[in-house]
């Protein structure tokens, strides 16, 4: 009887310290599996930027954008924003923004530094016409400057779409997307190239008009799709060569492509109006119906976004058919 006992003494032990150190096993996968959920959550990215360098974390939660372009680019990733600048005109394709439910940040030169405080963003995202306030929105949080390169629109446009990807993990979808815009790049450009056909790039702007030639922000016309430019000598500046319509009628281009600024900056004055007066009208762009209405929203607002500079190409293939 008392071997008896003793056997199932040892056994009740043996089982005990089998239970025990099965428990502690499974605590301290537990507990690798938690420190490896947090490391997850607070992985950073070192972003190179067109002010610097900036540690971002991965997959933030709260952005602020000051970018209509990368505002479209995240939201064609599916990657929610808190603060958008309301103050002014949101493209009519990203209209949703324009909702309470975001915050209102200001306008695009005129940020709301006090509410971009309140919100407590994770990430800023600002371009060009922020660059001069870099330093007030670093002081708030992680910000960082994406900005386009005129003179090498199309590469550092993907660069740009890069480096958003790399933030939130889209690595994948970025480069799916790309591929497909560079398909229809290589599909116009092969149409346009074909047609041997000169063209002039003006912005009106209440009542002025100025032109862009190749190396501006809108001279992926020429240095990506192909039309040859009407003036190869156009000044380069962000606001564009001030013209007269004498000029325009002197150069006589066989498209005229044109930019209504009014339209999406709050002014009266339309571009039509402006552009087909007596002399344009005796011009062979007018005359074969090559004069060319582009979408402010996508070539003077949001440039430089999946959405944006997709449809940018599918206008200028459409003016041609």
């Amino acid at each position: 009887m008392k071997k008896y006992l003793f056997s199932l003494l040892l056994l009740i032990i043996t089982f005990g310290l089998v239970a025990c150190g099965g428990t502690g096993s499974s605590d301290k996968s537990s507990g690798n599996s938690s420190d490896k959920e947090a490391g997850k959550k607070n992985e950073t990215v070192m972003i190179k930027h067109a002010l610097g360098e900036t540690e971002v974390k991965k997959n933030p939660k709260k952005i602020v954008v000051f970018d209509f372009g990368i505002l479209d680019t995240l939201d064609k990733m599916g990657i929610e924003v808190i603060g958008v600048p309301q103050s002014g005109k949101i493209p009519p394709y990203l209209e949703k923004y324009a909702d309470s439910k975001y915050e209102n940040v200001g306008s695009l030169v005129e940020p709301d530094f006090e509410k971009i405080a309140e919100i407590g963003p994770d990430l800023i995202i600002t371009s060009g016409r922020q660059a001069e306030q870099y330093d007030e929105f670093k002081k708030i949080a992680p910000t960082i400057n994406i900005q386009l390169d005129a003179k090498n629109y199309v590469d550092s446009f993907k660069e740009n779409v890069q480096i958003i990807a790399q933030i939130f993990d889209k690595e994948d979808f970025v480069k799916d997307e790309l591929a497909k815009i560079d398909d229809q790049i290589a599909k116009v450009n092969k149409e346009v190239t074909a047609l041997n056909k000169n063209a002039l790039i003006v912005l009106v702007n209440e009542g002025k008009v100025s032109a862009f030639g190749p190396g501006s922000r809108f001279g992926l016309i020429h240095d990506v799709l192909g039309f040859t430019p009407a003036d190869p000598n156009i000044q380069v500046d962000v606001h564009g060569q001030g013209i007269s319509f004498e000029y325009i009628v002197e150069k006589n281009p066989d498209y005229l492509f044109v930019i209504d600024r009014t339209a999406v900056v709050g002014g009266e004055s339309s571009a039509k109006e402006v552009i087909e007066n007596d002399l344009v009208k005796n011009m062979t762009a007018y005359k074969d119906g090559h004069i060319v209405y582009l979408d402010p929203n996508y070539w003077y607002l949001s440039g430089g976004g999946l959405v944006s500079v997709s449809e940018m190409i599918s206008e200028i293939e459409d003016s041609i058919k």
